[in-house]
Protein backbone atom coordinates (compact mmCIF):
# COMPACT_ATOMS: atom_id res chain seq x y z
CA UNK A 1 0.00 0.00 0.00
CA UNK A 2 1.46 3.35 -1.16
CA UNK A 3 0.61 6.92 0.20
CA UNK A 4 0.41 9.22 -3.19
CA UNK A 5 2.14 12.26 -0.99
CA UNK A 6 2.20 13.64 -4.56
CA UNK A 7 -0.66 14.50 -5.97
CA UNK A 8 -1.30 17.77 -5.02
CA UNK A 9 2.08 18.80 -6.44
CA UNK A 10 1.69 17.21 -9.74
CA UNK A 11 -2.42 18.28 -10.32
CA UNK A 12 -1.88 21.35 -13.41
CA UNK A 13 -3.38 24.41 -12.35
CA UNK A 14 -6.80 25.37 -13.40
CA UNK A 15 -7.67 27.80 -15.89
CA UNK A 16 -8.73 30.52 -13.54
CA UNK A 17 -5.23 30.14 -11.53
CA UNK A 18 -3.55 30.83 -14.57
CA UNK A 19 -5.71 33.37 -15.42
CA UNK A 20 -4.33 34.79 -11.92
CA UNK A 21 -1.47 34.22 -13.01
CA UNK A 22 -1.59 36.07 -16.36
CA UNK A 23 -2.84 39.02 -14.49
CA UNK A 24 -0.24 39.80 -12.39
CA UNK A 25 2.20 39.81 -15.12
CA UNK A 26 0.60 42.79 -17.10
CA UNK A 27 -1.94 44.82 -14.92
CA UNK A 28 0.41 47.45 -14.37
CA UNK A 29 -0.39 47.57 -18.32
CA UNK A 30 -4.25 48.20 -18.25
CA UNK A 31 -5.97 51.38 -18.11
CA UNK A 32 -8.15 50.70 -15.37
CA UNK A 33 -7.68 50.89 -11.17
CA UNK A 34 -6.11 47.26 -10.27
CA UNK A 35 -8.60 46.95 -7.43
CA UNK A 36 -11.33 47.18 -10.18
CA UNK A 37 -10.28 44.77 -12.59
CA UNK A 38 -10.05 41.81 -9.63
CA UNK A 39 -13.27 42.85 -9.14
CA UNK A 40 -14.67 42.45 -12.58
CA UNK A 41 -12.37 39.79 -14.10
CA UNK A 42 -12.44 37.25 -11.43
CA UNK A 43 -15.71 38.21 -9.89
CA UNK A 44 -14.67 38.67 -5.98
CA UNK A 45 -13.49 41.24 -3.54
CA UNK A 46 -9.86 42.00 -3.61
CA UNK A 47 -9.26 40.17 -0.21
CA UNK A 48 -10.85 37.21 -1.32
CA UNK A 49 -8.30 37.53 -4.83
CA UNK A 50 -5.25 38.39 -2.17
CA UNK A 51 -5.64 34.73 -0.87
CA UNK A 52 -6.12 32.84 -3.80
CA UNK A 53 -2.97 34.23 -5.08
CA UNK A 54 -1.11 33.58 -2.13
CA UNK A 55 -2.32 29.95 -2.55
CA UNK A 56 -1.60 30.38 -6.38
CA UNK A 57 2.11 31.17 -5.84
CA UNK A 58 2.53 28.27 -3.51
CA UNK A 59 1.73 25.74 -6.05
CA UNK A 60 4.50 23.94 -7.53
CA UNK A 61 2.81 23.90 -10.88
CA UNK A 62 2.86 28.21 -11.35
CA UNK A 63 6.44 27.95 -11.21
CA UNK A 64 6.25 25.90 -14.74
CA UNK A 65 3.17 28.42 -16.24
CA UNK A 66 5.43 31.53 -15.33
CA UNK A 67 8.49 31.37 -13.41
CA UNK A 68 9.39 35.16 -13.65
CA UNK A 69 6.12 36.42 -12.38
CA UNK A 70 5.98 33.87 -9.66
CA UNK A 71 9.25 34.15 -7.97
CA UNK A 72 8.86 38.16 -8.00
CA UNK A 73 5.07 38.01 -6.33
CA UNK A 74 6.93 35.11 -3.97
CA UNK A 75 10.03 38.25 -3.17
CA UNK A 76 7.11 40.96 -2.89
CA UNK A 77 5.04 38.54 -0.30
CA UNK A 78 8.35 37.72 1.36
CA UNK A 79 9.39 41.64 1.51
CA UNK A 80 6.48 42.77 3.10
CA UNK A 81 6.06 39.84 5.56
CA UNK A 82 9.29 41.33 6.78
CA UNK A 83 8.40 44.91 6.94
CA UNK A 84 5.11 43.69 8.68
CA UNK A 85 7.48 41.70 11.18
CA UNK A 86 10.11 44.42 11.53
CA UNK A 87 7.72 47.34 11.84
CA UNK A 88 5.55 45.43 14.69
CA UNK A 89 8.77 45.17 16.45
CA UNK A 90 10.20 48.44 16.38
CA UNK A 91 6.46 49.80 17.12
CA UNK A 92 6.68 47.21 20.45
CA UNK A 93 10.07 48.81 21.36
CA UNK A 94 9.17 52.81 21.18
Amino acid sequence: MTIDTQSESTEPLTERELAIIAFEANWFTLDEDRHLAIRARFTCSVEEYNLELNRVIDHPAALVADPLVVRRLRRQRERRRRQLIDGTAAGEQG
